[in-house]
């Protein structure tokens, strides 16, 4: 099963701020999570992943880890940066797992935070999808 999700910041986050957010939620990558593309933007985060079943057959819960991210990174900040809502969504087929996969790859550029995406340092990319 793969999702969507998106939150929100309080304020804009500096480049430190990026990176150790960015860091935080790599790390339930392959356990809780397989993180197909995330980006961290000054304004918000964006990210898509897939999660297994448990024993019983449900997909693995993900809003613990994220949490656990976002407060994790947000100790080592001088102020809160994070809503305590965000926005997920089961992505339903290829062509929205296409759409907003590439929507999220061009973001720091319709930001206009770099000319290519593959020049901002706060995306991490697995593979593009088929």
């Amino acid at each position: 099963m793969t999702y969507y999700i998106t939150f929100r910041h309080r304020r804009p986050l500096s480049d430190v701020e990026s990176g150790g957010l960015l860091g935080q939620l790599m790390r339930p990558e392959g356990k809780q999570w397989n993180v197909l593309i995330v980006c961290v933007l000054p304004e918000q985060t964006e990210m898509m992943f897939t999660v297994g079943l448990d024993r019983e057959g449900r997909p693995v819960e993900f809003a613990k880890p994220l949490e656990a991210a976002k407060r994790k990174a947000e100790k080592k900040f001088e102020s809160p940066a994070f809503y305590a809502e965000s926005y997920d969504r089961i992505v339903r087929d290829e062509t929205e797992l296409e759409e907003r996969f590439l929507a999220i790859l061009d973001s720091p550029v319709t930001a206009e935070l770099v000319e290519a995406a593959d020049d901002y340092p706060f995306l991490w990319v697995s593979a593009a999808p088929d």
